[in-house]
């Protein structure tokens, strides 16, 4: 009997295992006469404020494309913020600012900012679907609003694609305008996210008063300088961040 030991094929040997993606079924929408779609854009990012949208959609007036904004490019989700302002019954949008998020957290903001986006819409649905695994209560004038977490939602549930795409339009078209009054961060390309770039720029440059001071990057950077952060530029383009 032999003992030599079998030959392994290198290039399985260090071929990484891909987990296969877990396929989620069609939702099946709850019984509502109104409902309303609920999704955030900004949580990741060291600046500005995290933004959420809500968007009652018309069943008579469909609208083709709606998807994970995420997997659209700009151009398209331009293109679709528009046309879902034009034809949906309501929408609106909510935000929380960089002082609510060092003050209550990135979580409990957000779920702020969606109360906000629901408060604001112009009908009050019956029903709110958000995306995620979690919730906040929403109210009207008798009480609770029934909701519903959707993991995926803004891939399953048209109503939350649609808001995804409002929040992040606005949440870029911000980015963009900040990277106007201060190119040299380079808003217009990390659009505020911890990229290797983005954190080089934030220890030359310093922290702008509209970055988020309790994130570990931002606050390492502070407490490295010893510096309170910049005032924005606000006297050339007004930006909420």
């Amino acid at each position: 009997m032999s003992n030599a030991t079998p030959e392994i094929d290198s290039s399985t040997k260090n071929k990484k295992v891909t987990k296969p993606k877990k396929i989620f079924d069609a939702f099946e929408y709850p019984i509502a006469y109104c409902i309303a779609g609920v999704d955030e854009v900004g949580r990741g990012p060291l600046v500005g404020d995290v933004v959420t949208a809500a968007v009652i959609l018309d069943p008579e007036n469909p609208i083709q494309g709606l998807m994970d904004s995420k997997k659209l490019s700009e151009k398209k989700r331009q293109i679709l913020s528009v046309e879902i302002k034009e034809k949906a019954i309501a929408w609106a949008v909510g935000r929380a600012t960089p002082e609510e998020i060092d003050t209550l957290n990135i979580l409990h903001a957000t779920m702020l900012a969606m109360q906000r986006a629901v408060q604001d819409l112009s009908v009050t649905p019956d029903y709110v679907l958000v995306d995620g695994n979690r919730c906040p209560v929403f109210m009207n004038i008798n009480g609770n609003i029934d909701s519903q977490a959707v993991v995926k939602g803004d891939d399953r549930v048209s109503e939350i694609s649609a808001a995804s795409i409002l929040a992040k339009v606005v949440r870029d078209d911000e980015m963009l305008a900040l990277d106007e009054l201060h190119p040299e961060y380079g808003f217009a390309k990390h659009k505020g996210y911890p990229t290797k770039a983005h954190l080089e720029k934030i220890v030359e440059h310093g922290v702008l008063d509209c970055y988020r001071a309790s994130f570990k990057p931002v606050a390492k950077v502070i407490a490295m300088q010893g510096v309170l952060p910049t005032k924005t530029k606000s006297d050339v383009v007004e930006v909420e961040c």
